[in-house]
């Protein structure tokens, strides 16, 4: 049982008063509008913030969960216990003195990252340019899109670990693999990223983020609250005709639906919950397995607890 008020005083020693919250609602800071409360929501500004933030959990034996803007994410109606950190306010992008190097906080959208690449004529990011998540998510996932990968422009991070150390770590280190890395594994924090680009032509820049946002506004239902791809690409076959294919668009258990749209996306429709969504990408894995032998690995992660 954690003491809440406790827990809330040794907060207020290490983290400004107007950066913690007590029982948030999540879905307030969700980009998929799902999620209960968090006992402690907290919004540092500083490294050391987090820093202390992990030593205090670690003193105290209090769990603590990062968040994102939760493009890829679902988190269960009854929330989540202990600390939560967004590091929303991390988010400065600058361009190195070294000229072709690109740095951005973890709380910094990835999409502006590239819109920042491109203002600066550098190219490398251009694949990201239709990725909603932050760039500390990015890194988390090795977010991917149109045949680029942050594995292929990642220099390096700095992170928070588990004691609260700052460290360097290399992009070799962090076993960047489709959507997925160590980062998670090794318990974490991301507070930013270096990006190793090129000097290029800003309009041929500009000519193919255009491209490839006219194909993500022209193919995904961006109307919609969704928490992204849902599924993983299965070997020698695609997620979103499998699911086409089982004739399961437009599907959906309470407000969450299968998109007609993108048959790879699941969206908030009408104010669905979490259950909802859980039980419909079941239902999804259950119907494709039953109709074509394959199983569907969710791309997005599931944390949280359920609503008792």
């Amino acid at each position: 049982m954690i003491e809440n008020k406790k827990i809330h005083d040794k907060l207020l020693e290490v983290v400004k008063t107007e950066n913690i919250k007590v029982d948030e609602m999540l879905r307030d800071h969700l980009y998929t509008k799902l999620g209960g409360k968090a006992d402690f929501f907290i919004t540092p500004t500083t490294y050391q913030e987090i820093q202390n933030v992990v030593k205090l959990s670690n003193e105290e034996n209090i769990p603590f969960t990062l968040l994102g803007n939760g493009s890829n994410l679902i988190i269960k109606d009854g929330g989540i216990r202990g600390i939560v950190i967004n590091l929303k306010h991390l988010d400065d992008i600058s361009i190195s003195s070294e000229g072709a190097t690109l740095v951005a906080q973890s709380g910094a959208r990835i999409i502006d990252a590239s819109r920042r690449a491109l203002a600066e004529s550098l190219s490398g990011l251009e694949f990201a340019c239709g990725i909603p998540g932050t760039v500390g998510g990015a890194l988390y996932m090795n977010a991917g899109a149109y045949g680029g990968e942050i594995k292929d422009v990642l220099d390096y991070a700095y992170v928070v670990d588990k004691e609260g150390n700052l460290v360097k770590r290399l992009a070799s280190e962090l076993d960047l693999d489709y959507r997925t890395s160590n980062i998670p594994e090794n318990g974490d924090i991301v507070l930013e990223a270096t990006f190793k680009l090129k000097p290029g032509n800003y309009a041929d820049i500009k000519a193919v983020m255009d491209d490839l946002t006219y194909k993500r506004e022209s193919k995904q239902p961006l109307e919609y609250p969704s928490c992204g791809s849902v599924f993983k690409r299965p070997p020698g076959y695609f997620a979103g005709k499998l699911i086409q294919d089982s004739q399961l668009q437009g599907t959906n258990i309470g407000g969450a639906e299968v998109s007609t749209k993108h048959a790879g996306f699941i969206v908030n429709k009408d104010n669905a919950t979490a259950k909802d969504y859980i039980s419909l990408i079941e239902h999804v894995q259950k119907t494709v397995k039953e109709k074509f032998d394959v199983e569907l690995e969710r791309e997005v992660r599931i944390i949280g607890e359920d609503l008792e």
